[in-house]
């Protein structure tokens, strides 16, 4: 049997290992795409370029993974976010 994949919010980033984790559809229902913090009520919570995500992400990477500096966690973010939905270019 395999392992169910994890989902990541295609805003951030950030792992939604937890349902609680999950942004919400104008219905309410949630939305399995996006974070509580990315996205409520069927919309994105913060009109942002990419580079601001990145800015506003790097302090709560170091912060959950102390290991990782701040100029590795943007680098990370530098690669991992224009995979990320809401920022692939068309």
């Amino acid at each position: 049997m395999k392992e169910k994949e994890m989902a990541f919010c295609q805003s951030c980033g950030m792992p939604l290992a937890d349902p609680g984790l999950l942004g919400t559809n104008a219905d309410g229902t949630p939305n399995t795409e996006y974070c509580l913090y990315c996205y409520r009520e069927g919309d994105f919570t913060a009109d942002l370029t990419m580079e601001e995500m990145i800015e506003t992400c790097v302090p709560f990477m170091v912060q959950a993974h102390p290991e990782l500096s701040a100029q590795k966690a943007h680098e990370m973010m530098r690669q991992v976010l224009p995979q990320l939905k809401r920022w692939r270019k068309p």
